[in-house]
């Protein structure tokens, strides 16, 4: 009960082991004295406080299986069904769509300024780009993550009730013109919601929110954005 770290070692994970490291970080040492509050903080009281979390260790198919909720590098599943088409209890965690890809130009970065009034230099003007990061004029990373969104959609009503919100996104290589992207599109985790028939709206239907990884990847495989996006889906009656 007190343990600090589980360890899932299988053939899968067992040629990247260093063993179980540590059960628990360093111990604070306050000492009786003022400095830590008349406390001592070795022996069996520390113990006691740095082991309030447990931290996993594993192979990422195997910790997703523990934990229920999808590690990076874990085994992915494509199915024939778009994901979108499928009711909250039908999603599994793990389950992804790989889609169709896009080829990004200059008229998408145009249109897309044109649309947010995003018209920061380093999309619109090429001759401002000496000492930045950049070598030619970069598609807006919201872009990106739009385009990522018109390419896993599916647009025909279905069990999908609306997009809840967004959690993380990071967008780790600049998109040129001439590239081209697409996304991996990974169920993360499922919530469980609540519902009253008793009452009106969203609150009466049978749901629960769904996590997805977005993992957009260019031409060479390498990803260039990545998020987690929320969408609340609809249960079977």
């Amino acid at each position: 009960a007190y343990h600090g770290r589980i360890l899932i070692l299988n053939r899968s994970s067992a040629k990247e082991s260093t063993g179980h490291g540590s059960p628990m970080p360093l111990l604070v040492h306050g000492g009786p004295g003022h400095a830590g509050g008349g406390e001592e903080m070795g022996g069996m009281r520390g113990i006691l406080h740095y082991m309030q979390r447990t931290a996993i260790q594993g192979n990422p198919t195997d910790i997703t299986v523990v934990t229920n909720q999808y590690q990076v590098g874990g085994a992915q599943t494509e199915t024939p069904v778009h994901p979108f088409k499928k009711y909250f209890d039908d999603l599994a965690v793990g389950e992804t769509l790989i889609t169709a890809k896009h080829t990004v130009s200059e008229a998408d970065i145009h249109n897309f300024a044109n649309v947010s009034g995003d018209n920061f230099y380093a999309h619109m003007d090429e001759t401002a780009l000496e000492g930045t990061p950049f070598t030619r004029r970069v598609a807006h990373g919201y872009f990106v993550l739009s385009k990522a969104a018109g390419l896993f959609v599916d647009a025909k009503k279905g069990p999908v009730l609306l997009n809840y919100g967004l959690d993380e996104c990071r967008f780790t290589k600049p998109v040129y013109p001439g590239m081209t992207i697409g996304v991996k599109l990974t169920v993360r985790e499922k919530i469980e919601q609540e519902s009253d028939p008793s009452r009106e709206g969203v609150a009466a239907i049978p749901r629960g929110i769904v996590k997805w990884l977005v993992d957009v990847y260019d031409e060479t495989g390498e990803t260039v954005a990545i998020a987690t996006i929320l969408t609340m889906v609809r249960k079977r009656e």
